[in-house]
């Protein structure tokens, strides 16, 4: 829909449109990690594009494992700046630490096929041994 010359969309249109529900996207203003949308007579949330791309981001920080506490303190220094180059030193160093984590889990991981692979190599032994294979 148009309201004074922007396109502005319903709850249930960004919804659809982005792959999540109603009830995420009022959690996530409730939180303070989106604004508060405008509203039209009744109450009805309308989002405008900048809305969307807010969301999109949130979501792409949920998909990359960014916790929601780690949000909040993205929105509140956007808050405090009002630009988002300002959000990107600490968006850096948040990204740094989880893949320090990750690559501590991929380490965790290798360790554990290498035991379940020597694992594998004496049963199949102690199996051949017994049965004779």
């Amino acid at each position: 829909m148009k309201i004074e010359g922007n396109d502005y969309f319903q709850i249930g249109e960004v919804a659809t449109m982005l792959g999540v529900t109603t009830r995420t996207i009022r959690y996530y203003e409730e939180i303070g990690l989106m604004t508060h949308p405008k509203r039209l007579d009744g109450g009805i949330r309308v989002y405008d594009k900048d809305d969307i791309k807010r969301l999109k981001f949130i979501l792409k920080l949920k998909e990359l494992g960014i916790s929601l506490k780690e949000m909040q303190e993205l929105a509140d220094i956007y808050k405090v700046h009002q630009t988002p180059d300002n959000i990107m030193p600490k968006l850096v160093e948040i990204l740094d630490a989880h893949i320090s984590k990750i690559d501590a889990k991929i380490a965790k991981l290798a360790s554990l096929r290498n035991d379940i692979l020597e694992y594998k190599a004496k049963v199949i032994e102690v199996t051949k041994l017994k049965f004779g294979g």
